[in-house]
């Protein structure tokens, strides 16, 4: 019997399938060195919602490309489970994983060199991933000038990369991604090789493509900058989510009609630490600083309803 025959212990319940795209529950990895462990997750729990953009933003270090990389199958945890459109990740073969990669989740990387075949134009990039698909030549171009006119870049269709800015690699770069109609886009870093400029433009992309597809997208960053233009930031810290940002539906409103500039000023979000399965809380250092706490032993007290942590 197969390893991807979907059973009780590597499905995820019908319910949380439907709400949730994704469910991280206790992920760990350990990279073992020579002298050395190195723990890049730490019992990681998450939750996405189908259609949902979101950003992951951590520090170099967190843990945040180790998460990326086991949502596009292409590492497993030391520990854990990862749940994606209802199916345990980690229980699927290899020949499952590939099929996974190939049909649900579509990748886009910082490099453009990881994205795009320099020996091909735009067009025939896009057209690239098409050909394991049962499609003939005429709707495989038709699909490929479709989303090339999606992402505003269809006047490049016969450029070669060599000749495009790195904005508009980028932005074939998605399309490729998107060639196969996957569930999930992973993008790592997309606005990491290019000006402010860009950047905002890359940003105000991907919010068309969440909203016209309705594709969940998954932006694991460093850049703060995209705070305001997604949904939900996740912050990670030491192999955790450490906090959440929500953003505010007030701020929502009023995105499209903002400046960059503005978006700056405005508060967009409101910020929740995240209480795990075990009740614990953590507690950023700017926060602990904020209060005067330099210590690892805290006094907790339930006032009026309320939590207070003090020294």
């Amino acid at each position: 019997m197969s390893n991807d025959v979907i059973s009780n212990d590597n499905y995820i319940s019908e319910e949380d399938s439907r709400d949730n795209i994704l469910v991280c529950d206790g992920l760990v990895k350990i990279y073992k060195t020579k002298d050395s462990e190195v723990f890049a997750l730490q019992g990681l729990d998450l939750e996405i919602k189908r259609g949902e953009m979101v950003a992951i933003i951590g520090k170099s270090g967190s843990g945040k490309s180790t998460l990326l990389n086991m949502i596009g199958g292409l590492e497993k945890p030391t520990t854990g489970k990862l749940y994606v459109d209802g199916n345990d990740l980690f229980a699927m073969s290899e020949k499952g994983l590939v099929e996974y990669r190939k049909s649900t989740v579509g990748f886009v990387w910082q490099n453009s060199s990881q994205n795009l075949f320099p020996y091909l134009t735009s067009l025939q990039n896009v057209e690239a991933p098409l050909y394991f698909e049962k499609m003939s030549e005429q709707e495989r171009k038709e699909r490929a000038l479709y989303l090339l006119t999606l992402i505003g870049i269809d006047h490049k269709a016969d450029a070669y990369p060599s000749s495009m800015s790195g904005g508009e690699q980028q932005r074939v770069a998605i399309a490729v991604a998107l060639a196969h109609n996957p569930k999930i886009l992973l993008a790592d870093e997309p606005t990491g090789a290019v000006d402010s400029k860009t950047s905002n433009m890359i940003q105000d992309l991907f919010r068309k493509i969440n909203e016209e597809l309705g594709i969940t997208i998954i932006i694991v960053t460093h850049d703060l900058s995209l705070a305001n233009k997604v949904s939900r930031v996740i912050m990670i810290s030491d192999g955790k989510i450490s906090t959440e940002k929500i953003m505010k539906e007030k701020y929502k409103e009023q995105l499209d009609t903002l400046s960059s500039e503005s978006l700056l000023e405005v508060e967009s979000h409101e910020e929740y630490s995240i209480l795990d399965k075990a009740g614990r809380v953590q507690i950023s250092k700017d926060a602990l600083d904020m209060a005067g706490i330099d210590t690892n032993k805290v006094k907790v007290e339930v006032k009026d309803g309320k939590i207070i942590i003090s020294k």
